[in-house]
């Protein structure tokens, strides 16, 4: 790192070796440094936690909407599961990371294993709360035209938990992109690297303000995008009432001939 001495004054970083007297000051935030580091550090690093968080919160999905689906089968099955979702997502993530690198080494596997854990108990739990809590009156409506086991699932209390399912994707996800940020420890990867870097520089505030502020904005990104998603998914949620069922439900429900031996009962 390159010294500038004054004559009277004290030894300063010159953070960067840039030129700018702003970066050679250490200012709160420095616009023309930041631009032209753009390109080189704080660009790639978006790119890379966007692509950690979405590996994450994608494989936590699938996993933890089969378990839901199990639990929701078999209700002996979902006290286990959120005991162990929940063991894991109490662990802090710096111990985490150093109890699986002996066996995955400095990888972005041990940071995908880690970040998958944390997304597991709020996506389950999620899942499961919005399928038990799909009236039982719609159900039966749905077994009294003759719909199957599946058909009820797909078509009643799926888009039923829509909303549910999405409060908990949007929790994990910005929870994921805050604790990709730690990931910088295993890989020089996202950015919580340009965060580490502005620490080991003396506590570079241009680099660790900026590295911080593009967090937050990814994480407020995200859960406006799945916000959106979610409109587009299922329209009527936003009017949703308790005694209100989704047209599509309601299609289902009615599009399906009751059995011969409803109506001779009938």
């Amino acid at each position: 790192m390159h010294l500038l001495i004054a004559a009277s004054g004290p030894v300063i970083p010159n953070f960067g070796g840039a030129s700018d007297k702003c970066a050679v000051n250490n200012g709160f935030f420095c616009w023309n440094w930041f631009t032209q580091h753009w390109g080189s550090t704080f660009g790639p690093a978006v790119v890379q936690h966007i692509i950690l968080t979405a590996i994450a919160v994608g494989i936590g999905f699938a996993i933890a909407f089969g378990l839901a689906l199990f639990a929701y089968r078999f209700d002996w099955m979902e006290t286990p599961i959120s005991g162990i979702s929940s063991f894991l997502y109490t662990i802090p993530s710096l111990a985490l990371f150093q109890i699986l690198v002996p066996f995955t080494g400095l990888t972005r596997l041990t940071v995908e294993i880690a970040l998958v854990s944390y997304t597991l108990l709020l996506l389950f739990r999620n899942i499961v709360t919005g399928l038990r809590e799909v009236p039982e009156e719609v159900r039966d409506a749905a077994r009294g035209m003759g719909l199957t086991q599946r058909q009820i699932l797909l078509k009643i209390d799926l888009p039923l938990a829509v909303p549910a399912i999405f409060a908990g994707l949007r929790v994990a996800t910005v929870t994921t992109i805050s604790l990709a940020t730690v990931a910088a420890f295993v890989v020089d990867e996202g950015l919580g690297a340009p965060i580490f870097d502005a620490i080991s520089r003396s506590n570079f505030k241009t680099e660790f303000v900026a590295a911080a502020a593009l967090a937050i904005l990814l994480a407020w990104v995200a859960d406006l995008l799945l916000v959106a998603l979610q409109r587009l998914v299922a329209p009527w949620a936003a009017k949703r009432r308790s005694s209100l069922v989704p047209r599509s439900v309601v299609r289902a429900i009615r599009g399906r001939r009751r059995p011969i031996s409803a109506v001779r009962e009938a």
